[in-house]
């Protein structure tokens, strides 16, 4: 079946457009560098690391997956984010990936939300690793898209909410590696106040993680 959609419908790379492969060895090699120290705008105020810039095929596979629909890159996508966390952790404390939040109607178009596939296709490469999706965006957010650094920051400030009880469970173990991931880092807006409610809720964040950095 699979070979019949192929012929009907070719699978291009979403990094490069090569016809018969979603994610090419080429486009891959441009995520599977160490991750490089980014510094936001905004400082979250936890080190900032991304697999690479907002540019080329990486830029072109995030795009895919937010406005085609390209699920299928949520497997390479968490592969390369679990071959950073392997390199960034020091020592073996459980690790728990926590999704940052993105707008509900966004997830809906998307079929989901793309950046909690990408992390748990990453913790099923990694040992004694966990996804937990506990930060949601409350209503009143605006897309980012065009708003300056003052606006974004005003738009997320008092807008990222942790879900009820989510802090307090035995899914985040006390001992843990906690580190916030997303799909770009632009102005680290989103990851400040991501990794402030985090911390009121008695969930120490050691990192941000990004696929790329603007």
């Amino acid at each position: 079946m699979r070979t019949l959609l192929d012929l009907i419908l070719p699978m291009d790379c979403a990094g490069c457009g090569a016809v018969g492969v979603g994610w090419c060895a080429d486009c891959a090699a441009t995520l599977a560098r160490p991750p490089v120290r980014v510094r936001p705008r905004t400082d979250p105020g936890v080190p900032c690391w991304a697999l690479g810039p907002y540019a080329g095929p990486a830029r072109r596979a995030v795009l895919a997956v937010k406005e085609r629909g390209r699920r299928d890159l949520a497997e390479p996508l968490g592969l390369a984010l679990a071959t950073g966390l392997t390199r960034l952790r020091a020592g073996s404390r459980p690790l728990v990936l926590i999704p940052a939040p993105s707008r509900r109607v966004a997830a809906r178009r998307r079929g989901g939300d793309p950046v909690v596939r990408t992390a748990r296709a990453a913790a099923g490469w990694l040992p004694d690793c966990r996804v937990v999706p506990m930060l949601r965006v409350w209503w009143g957010v605006r897309d980012s898209v065009g708003l300056t650094v003052s606006q974004r920051q005003h738009n997320m400030r008092g807008h990222v909410v942790a879900v009820p009880g989510a802090g307090a469970v035995p899914e985040i173990p006390a001992n843990a590696e906690v580190v916030l991931v997303d799909d770009v880092l632009t102005t680290g807006a989103t990851a400040r106040e991501s990794v402030r409610v985090l911390g009121r809720t008695g969930v120490p964040v050691c990192a941000v993680l990004v696929t790329c950095s603007a």
